[in-house]
């Protein structure tokens, strides 16, 4: 991109923004109605126009149903998707709103919905606006939160949920671009409130973006910061792949149930600490009814479980638990000189 984060985008900069999405069968948009989602509009209509053949797009609005402005804002949505030839659905999150995490709880609604507009069109991804100021919000926001390293990671430019691929081809673009870009063209945008309502996380941290910039912490760097910690990242998933296949190999015929996941407690401990806690972490998500399990829960067991293992190589060797506990629907024991992970019972209902 430019290296001007006050220009418009242009037409070669935008096809390198879409060039990967070309084969796709079909795309959702995902439009709000603010700057950064008509950007995308804009600019994906103007990249499919250039091309002989590519992707059928489909805009989707999302009325989360908590501003009165939003219909009107999807009825613009729909004017000027109609403007670019192309077609436009609003969908509605129905029912009751949670008092409290209600902007995760409407993120996940959202996502919910555009997945099932992508499969009723046939789209392969959902396209979000997502920019190179939402990715430093959300470094921020998961800091301050003690996520791990992949949380720290932030947002990919592609993820996978409910099998259909999020694709954010804008994240390495500010958002002045794009408003450059939208004035440029003579477009107008909705200007949504919340967005600097300091009654939620997202907005304060923004507000606090030009004081960090002042010390040289401004949006360029974070997302540069989030991206080495993405790298760093991949190289532990990778670390953690062999070490599967280590203990898997370990086993020599003594594989693990159906349903269940079985270490050797002797060749577990010898392995990194943070490669250990992600094979408890993907055992107990794969395993587990009530998960995911929360990152310092399995910090607190792999302790438990290390500690264990310490003070006798073959704990629980005599067939009873040395350890049994059950986290995040999961339930983890130490038996046999080897580490269990099946589907926890069922809890029993109260009065039942």
């Amino acid at each position: 991109m430019s290296d001007d984060d006050n220009s418009p985008i242009s037409t070669p900069e935008a096809r390198r923004l879409f060039a990967g999405l070309k084969s796709a069968p079909a795309l959702v948009l995902a439009v709000s109605g603010g700057p950064d989602s008509v950007a995308l509009m804009w600019l994906a209509a103007r990249w499919r126009r250039s091309l002989a053949r590519g992707p059928v797009l489909t805009v989707v609005t999302i009325d989360h149903g908590l501003r009165r402005e939003a219909a009107r804002e999807a009825r613009e949505v729909k004017r000027l998707a109609a403007e670019l030839g192309l077609p436009h659905r609003t969908l509605r999150w129905r029912g009751a709103k949670p008092t409290t995490g209600l902007p995760a709880a409407a993120r996940e609604a959202r996502y919910r919905l555009l997945a099932q507009a992508a499969r009723a069109v046939g789209a392969s991804h959902v396209l979000t606006a997502h920019t190179r100021d939402d990715q430093a919000e959300t470094l921020l926001m998961r800091l301050l939160r003690g996520s791990g390293l992949a949380g720290l990671s932030a947002m990919a430019s592609l993820s996978e949920r409910d099998g259909i691929v999020l694709a954010r081809p804008l994240l390495e673009v500010p958002k002045a671009q794009l408003i450059a870009t939208l004035k440029r063209a003579g477009i107008g945008f909705a200007d949504d409130p919340t967005n600097r309502d300091t009654a939620f996380t997202r907005p304060r941290l923004r507000a606090l973006l030009p004081l960090l910039a002042a010390e040289g912490g401004d949006a360029r760097t974070l997302v540069r910061l989030a991206a080495r910690l993405a790298r760093a990242n991949a190289a532990v998933e990778l670390l953690a792949d062999g070490a599967e296949r280590f203990l898997r190999l370990r086993d020599r015929g003594d594989a693990s149930q159906v349903g269940v996941r079985s270490f050797e407690a002797s060749a577990f401990a010898v392995l990194p600490e943070e490669v250990r806690l992600r094979l408890l972490l993907r055992a107990i998500n794969a395993l587990g009814h009530e998960g995911p399990a929360e990152l310092g829960k399995v910090e607190s067991l792999l302790a438990v479980l290390d500690q264990a293992i310490a003070a006798s190589p073959r704990a629980g060797a005599k067939g009873r638990p040395a350890l049994r506990q059950t986290l995040a629907g999961a339930l983890i024991s130490l038996a046999g000189g080897r580490i269990h992970i099946a589907p926890a019972p069922a809890r029993r209902r109260q009065g039942g």
